[in-house]
């Protein structure tokens, strides 16, 4: 088997988004597989800690502004003009979270990842609305009444709170985050980082 880069994944990030979009191609390169794990952010702060960066860095001069720029960079770096930020955020990713986890046990994660990014990310829609939620699934194709029933399965609930539990334990306190074998990594920014590791 190849090597694998496991994704600490919420669609609330949008760093998450970017490393989504730039992640296949790194896979291409080196020949690696990508694998999701999700899990939820506000989770993983509360374990940890950790604040989002409006909170943790709005009173340092300069940082987030900074941070900006290095998004701009990205997103012009990596053609990803179709990247927007949400009106709404931040929004509340419980119930799409719950719906990724109830999608892959349908068979049907990568149809679901790529509607529900779009929606968060391309769109800027209210991804939080059930109703919202419904229309982007259905207008991808997929069965939105199914997949919104199993987000109040006990076990999709479960896994959710286990991935989430278990990333934290491991190290992550943030998303974007990745693991290639026991080697961590945080933010969109390693990814260059990650393609050397995957690639030695």
């Amino acid at each position: 088997m190849g090597k694998t880069v496991e994704f600490i994944f919420d669609f609330a990030s949008p760093n998450a988004y970017m490393a989504h979009c730039v992640l296949p191609d790194i896979a291409r390169r080196t020949g690696a597989q990508i694998v999701i794990t999700p899990c939820l952010l506000g989770g993983l702060f509360k374990i940890t800690g950790n604040q989002a960066p409006m909170t943790a860095f709005g009173g340092i001069q300069g940082k987030l502004a900074y941070e900006a720029l290095e998004t701009q960079r990205f997103i012009a770096r990596h053609g990803l003009s179709q990247y927007r930020f949400n009106p709404h955020f931040p929004i509340n990713t419980l119930l799409i979270m719950r719906g990724l986890v109830a999608a892959r046990r349908m068979g049907v994660e990568g149809a679901y990842t790529r509607a529900v990014f779009a929606g968060m990310w391309e769109r800027g829609l209210k991804m939080d609305d059930p109703a919202v939620v419904a229309t982007v699934l259905t207008e991808a194709g997929l069965d939105a009444k199914a997949i919104l029933e199993a987000t109040q399965d006990p076990e999709v609930k479960a896994e959710l709170l286990a991935n989430t539990e278990a990333a934290a334990s491991r190290g992550a306190f943030g998303i974007p985050t990745f693991f290639v074998g026991d080697e961590i990594f945080f933010g969109k920014e390693r990814l260059g980082q990650i393609e050397e590791e995957l690639a030695a």
